[in-house]
């Protein structure tokens, strides 16, 4: 059952990581009142972001040759989860302004169930990796993901 708790483990620090990547600056405006160019540079930077947490990942996992392929399909799997997130957050944030309630709770809801699916898809991907690694490199991945959740204080 370890190898279970790791993998909702590796799934919420995936997450946690991705939300605070989504969340704006206290002084940033709302993206529905930003440029075209300014927009570019806020989803670069989301972009960036992602990148960056995939590649501290393979780090901290100690990915090795042999286990690229498998790898690949993971960062795939989090980099268009990302997108499908993007897309509906943006969509909810673009129609803030003349949202009722009811539509804010439906945007919202959108926003809950596009994070379920990506947990499912990233879920799929993650664990045929997982279950390659030797018991070493899973103890490891264990170690990296309840350091993390712990860390944060958040799961």
């Amino acid at each position: 059952m370890k190898s279970n708790a790791t993998l909702i483990a590796l799934l919420l620090l995936v997450s946690c990581a991705y939300a605070q990547a989504q969340a704006p600056s206290a002084n940033a405006p709302p993206p529905s009142k930003l440029s075209p160019p300014a927009m570019a540079k806020a989803d670069a930077n989301r972009d960036m972001k992602v990148e960056q947490h995939i590649k501290d990942l393979h780090a901290k996992l100690k990915i090795t040759p042999n286990e690229e392929a498998q790898w690949y399909t993971v960062a795939a799997t989090m980099r268009e989860n990302a997108t499908e997130l993007d897309k509906v957050i943006d969509k909810r944030e673009a129609s803030i302004q003349t949202a009722t309630a009811v539509d804010d709770l439906t945007a919202y809801g959108d926003i809950a169930q596009a994070h379920a699916d990506a947990v499912k898809r990233l879920s799929s991907a993650f664990s045929p990796l997982y279950a390659s690694m030797p018991d070493e490199q899973k103890r490891l991945a264990d170690e990296v993901f309840a350091h993390r959740q712990h860390k944060s204080g958040k799961t």
